[in-house]
C-alpha cells in the first residue's frame, strides 16, 4: 500500500514572467514570455508526492474567484484528495514570479485565501505523514505538528520564526541554505535537510552530517518548484524506508528534473521519469 501524506499548505496561481536577467531595483524590463500555472508550496508538494506514488490529501483554502479552478486543476487531475480544500470570501493566492535565462527566480506571494488555512485533528488522522510549509498561518502549522499521528515534516519556507514546539516535534525539517541560517532554532532540530542548489543537499542529525548527495547533471531552465519537489520526494522516500543516502539522492534527482521544465506544478516529474534518471 502506498504511503499516505496529508499536506497542510498553500494553493496559488503562479503568474510567471521570463526575462533575460532578473531586474535590478528600480529597473523595468520587457518579458520574453508569460505563463499562468498552478502553484503554492503546499499544492506543489502535494502534487509532487502524488506523482511519485503517494496517496495524498491537501488541506488548504482558495478564493471565491475565477482563479480557484485553474489553481486546483492539476491536483484534481492527479487524484489528490481535495475534500479539505474549502472556499473563503477572499482572492485565491497568487505568486508573481520572474525567471531569468539561468533559471534563477524572484518570487512575491500574495497570500489571499491562504491566510485562512486551518487544520483539525480529524483532518489529520490516519495519515502516515503530515507535511506543512510556512505559507500558511502559524495556528495551522502548530495544529499540524500537534495532531500529526505519525511522521511530521516541516518545509521551513519562506523563512520566518517558527514556534519551538513545532521545531521540536518535527521528524524532518527541510530548508535551503538561506533558510538554514535565517530560521531561528533550525540548527538545533533533530533532523534537517539543507538544499544547496547545484551542489546538491546534506542531511544533518543533531547537527552532524549523516548523508550528502549531488543532483544529476541537467539543463536547468526554471528553479520554481524544485525545492518543493525535493521536499516531497525526501519525505516519501523516508516513509518508504529508504536509507539516508538513497533518500537524499532520490530527492536531489526529483528537484533537478523539476528545474528542467518551466513552471512549478507542470514541471513536477513522474515516478517513471525519476527512475529512468536514477538508472543512468
Amino acid at each position: 500500500m502506498a504511503p499516505s501524506i496529508t499536506v497542510v499548505g498553500s494553493v496559488n496561481l503562479d503568474l510567471v514572467a521570463g526575462v533575460d536577467a532578473l531586474p535590478r531595483p528600480g529597473e523595468t524590463l520587457s518579458a520574453t514570455r508569460f505563463e499562468r500555472a498552478p502553484g503554492g508550496k503546499g499544492a506543489n508538494q502535494a502534487l509532487a508526492a502524488r506523482r511519485l506514488g503517494a496517496d495524498v490529501a491537501l488541506i488548504g483554502r482558495v478564493g471565491d474567484d475565477p482563479l480557484a479552478a485553474p489553481a486546483l486543476a492539476l491536483l484534481r487531475d492527479a487524484g489528490v484528495h481535495l475534500d479539505h480544500v474549502s472556499t473563503v470570501d477572499d482572492s485565491t493566492g497568487v505568486a508573481l514570479i520572474e525567471v531569468d535565462d539561468a533559471g534563477d527566480t524572484t518570487i512575491v506571494v500574495v497570500p489571499g485565501a491562504n491566510a485562512y488555512v486551518t487544520a483539525t485533528p480529524d483532518q489529520l488522522s490516519g495519515a502516515d505523514a503530515v507535511l506543512t510549509v510556512l505559507e500558511v498561518p502559524e495556528e495551522a502549522i502548530v495544529a499540524a505538528a500537534e495532531h500529526a499521528p505519525g511522521f511530521f515534516a516541516l518545509n521551513a519556507a519562506p523563512a520566518r520564526p517558527v514556534p519551538r514546539a513545532v521545531l521540536e516535534r518535527a521528524d524532518l525539517i527541510v530548508v535551503n541554505r538561506a533558510e538554514y541560517e535565517g530560521v531561528p532554532g533550525v540548527k538545533r532540530a533533530r533532523t534537517v535537510a539543507v538544499t544547496l542548489g547545484a551542489e546538491g543537499a546534506v542531511l544533518l542529525r543533531d547537527g552532524r552530517e549523516v548523508a550528502r548527495a549531488m543532483p544529476p547533471k541537467v539543463n536547468a531552465v526554471d528553479g520554481t518548484g524544485a525545492g518543493d519537489a525535493f521536499t516531497a520526494a525526501l519525505v516519501l522516500s523516508l516513509l518508504e524506508g529508504r536509507g539516508d543516502e538513497e533518500a537524499l539522492r532520490r530527492a536531489c534527482a526529483v528537484g533537478a528534473l523539476t528545474a528542467t521544465r518551466h513552471g512549478a506544478q507542470p514541471a513536477l516529474p513522474t515516478l517513471a521519469e525519476v527512475e529512468e534518471v536514477l538508472a543512468r
